[in-house]
């Protein structure tokens, strides 16, 4: 990556957090963080407000009026991509947002640019679409966003059938299905619950608290633990 574009980088990374530390950004650019503290450097001495220190983080002051950006050919690319796969996986909500996504920057690119956005040959297809996944998506991320709790009607590879009641706390999308992890109140232990194998979901007027033990960081650090 040229200076200047790992310069512009840094700019959009400290714009859209409050705080970033020089190792994060030197991860995240693939250099060493002498080079972010030269680049902070250069960034302060033309004039960008940084506030910050080494050790300690940095960030932009508030105020600070920046130019719209502009994308490469790639980076349009990734965005048509990846809004198409949300069209097509995402649910109904969020894929009438993907689709807002596109007119949005569709609109604003340069000609060359959205005549190569109309030639991607980058497609994300969906054969066995059911319209009952993308309600139970849409009721799932309802649940989530809303830290309510969940109750199922849930069918296991085996046909054993449960009802649940749920804590949510993230979904997963694996190339073909979605898979809700959650506290599992029957069980008293997290469980994961495919989307496809729930016949029924609703959302209840009873919100939930993440106790300890219980949170999702909680969960991913219980499956790093487990015996390979």
């Amino acid at each position: 990556m040229r200076r200047a574009d790992r310069l512009f980088q840094i700019v959009q990374i400290l714009r859209n957090r409050r705080l970033v530390t020089a190792k994060a950004l030197a991860e995240r650019l693939e250099v060493s963080e002498r080079t972010i503290y030269r680049d902070i450097q250069v960034l302060s001495l033309s004039g960008i407000p940084i506030e910050g220190e080494a050790g300690v983080g940095y960030a932009l002051r508030h105020g600070l009026d920046i130019p719209p950006i502009m994308f490469s050919a790639a980076e349009l690319e990734a965005l048509v991509v990846g809004a198409r796969m949300v069209k097509t996986w995402g649910g109904t909500e969020l894929g009438r947002s993907a689709q807002s996504v596109l007119d949005k920057v569709v609109a604003v690119v340069p000609a060359e640019l959205r005549d190569r956005l109309d030639r991607s040959k980058l497609f994300a297809l969906r054969f066995s679409r059911r319209d009952d996944l993308d309600v139970t998506l849409d009721i799932c991320r309802k649940a989530l966003d809303e830290k309510r709790v969940l109750q199922i009607d849930y069918r296991r590879g085996d046909g054993e059938f449960s009802q649940r009641r749920i804590r949510p706390l993230g979904l997963y999308f694996w190339g073909n299905v979605w898979t809700l992890v959650g506290w599992c109140e029957l069980r008293g232990d997290f469980r994961n619950f495919r989307l496809d194998r729930i016949e029924h979901a609703r959302v209840l007027d009873e919100a939930f608290t993440e106790d300890p033990g219980q949170t999702l960081q909680d969960f991913i650090r219980q499956m790093h633990c487990q015996p390979q």
